[in-house]
């Protein structure tokens, strides 16, 4: 009997150890922005008829990631207007959706949000839902660009909307809000090139800087010891850091000379941005004051992307050029570019690495899983039966992948 006692014990132990492990999703590229998963037991291989635990059609199209939260899953669409190239429809029929699904693939809610029309005619790409969501685990915080920055409970309701401009740009909106401690942080380059700041009780602004010059990507913010962190961003020309608390500037280094979209990325408080036509990496490190393009850049490197985001790995650096399609892996020490591999499809997503593995979501060819590590190696590549595009960035939680196309949200796991 005590035998049997202990084996219960330990096997209690053990299960509750596994459900420490897995990772909820809770914003733009997870924990941190940095697509990075602790979670171990991913899936390799899959197909309609392998691994495919559920799929969900959703009721609009979009490029916004799900988040992940508990047992529930939420993630942004628009619908009624523009989703087909040769028959957009009526502007006027356009709809937003912000929609909750349960881990089981069932909507258990669908918000519609009323659009600040009119709208840009045609958005290049990923339409008017690009943005991803974030919660805290007690409120949802989504961005609609023109639209603006609203905030639901976890049940659908509404609490509050505030805009953060009205500008509009053919390539529409791409930057996803990040929470830091009580505010909501927004990269409003198109809409107001601006950086703002939102009290996340009543909505209101709390700060705003100017200087978002041709800036798609999502704040980032880097740890720089002593829990401080400071919120870092990519703009034309110039990497930008500034105090979260109060927007205050605190350092500037020359940057990428063109449009940048893809996101930061940190590690052991020091930033890597990649961008450009020019194709571009630089690492530079955190923490000074001022212009810091003499002292604080360690090294800039012959590699980039138009979109897609990098993510650190064990010392090393990893994405896909959706440019030109290399895949790219660059040392952190020193930025040696260890491998340039030609890439089998062009992707648009951001990668995740998890257990071992890159996965790497392409616009129609499916996934393809690279092994994480200095050496190109194509571990398996990953079809289904969805002819729409795979835009959005994967996701994992509970040692499941979620991919979203823009018809379907697909759970995938062992």
């Amino acid at each position: 009997m005590k035998n049997t006692y202990a084996y219960c014990l330990l096997l209690l132990a053990q299960l509750g150890g596994s459900h420490l492990i897995a990772e909820d999703w809770q914003q733009f590229r997870g924990r941190g922005g940095q697509g990075i998963t602790q979670d171990s037991g991913l899936p390799l291989v899959w197909s309609d008829q392998q691994n495919v635990l559920w799929k969900a059609e959703l009721p609009g199209s979009g490029a916004s990631s799900p988040i992940a939260f508990g047992d529930r899953l939420y993630v942004t669409c628009y619908s009624g207007y523009g989703s087909e190239t040769q028959n957009p429809g009526t502007m006027a029929d356009l709809k937003l959706h912000v929609v909750c699904l349960s881990d089981e693939g069932k909507v258990l809610w669908d918000q519609l949000v009323a659009p600040k029309l009119p709208e840009t005619e045609r958005v290049r790409d990923h339409g008017y839902a690009a943005p991803t969501p974030v919660t805290d685990g007690k409120h949802l915080y989504v961005f609609f660009g023109k639209t603006g920055v609203l905030k639901f409970d976890l049940n659908g309701k509404q609490l509050w909307q505030t805009s953060v401009g009205d500008n509009l740009n053919g390539w529409g909106c791409g930057t996803s809000p990040i929470l830091y401690k009580d505010l909501v942080i927004v990269n409003a380059s198109v809409e107001s090139n601006s950086l703002v700041a939102i009290n996340q009780g009543d909505g209101n602004e709390v700060w705003r800087v100017g200087g978002m010059n041709s800036s798609w990507n999502t704040p980032h913010l880097v740890d720089v010891g002593d829990g401080q962190q400071e919120l870092v961003v990519n703009v034309k020309d110039k990497i930008l850091a500034f105090d979260p608390s109060t927007g205050t500037q605190l350092w500037s280094c020359n940057g990428i000379p063109d449009y940048v979209c893809p996101s930061v990325v940190s590690d052991k408080g020091i930033v890597y941005v990649i961008g450009g036509r020019t194709s571009q990496a630089i690492a530079v490190k955190a923490g000074g004051r001022g212009d810091v393009t003499a002292t604080n850049v360690l090294w800039m490197a012959k590699a980039g992307s138009n979109v897609v985001s990098p993510v650190v790995h064990d010392g090393y650096l990893y994405w896909v050029s959706d440019r030109n399609t290399i895949a790219y892996c660059v040392r952190l020490q020193d930025g040696e570019v260890m491998y340039a591999e030609r890439f089998p499809a062009q992707p648009y997503a951001s990668a995740v690495i998890g257990d071992g593995k890159i996965y790497v979501v392409t616009r129609d060819a499916g996934t393809y899983v690279l092994a994480a590590k200095p050496k190109y190696e194509l571990l398996a590549h990953n079809k289904l039966d969805d002819r729409s595009t795979f835009n959005a960035s994967p996701i994992v939680a509970n040692s499941k992948l979620f991919l979203r196309s823009n018809r379907y949200l697909y759970c995938i796991g062992q």
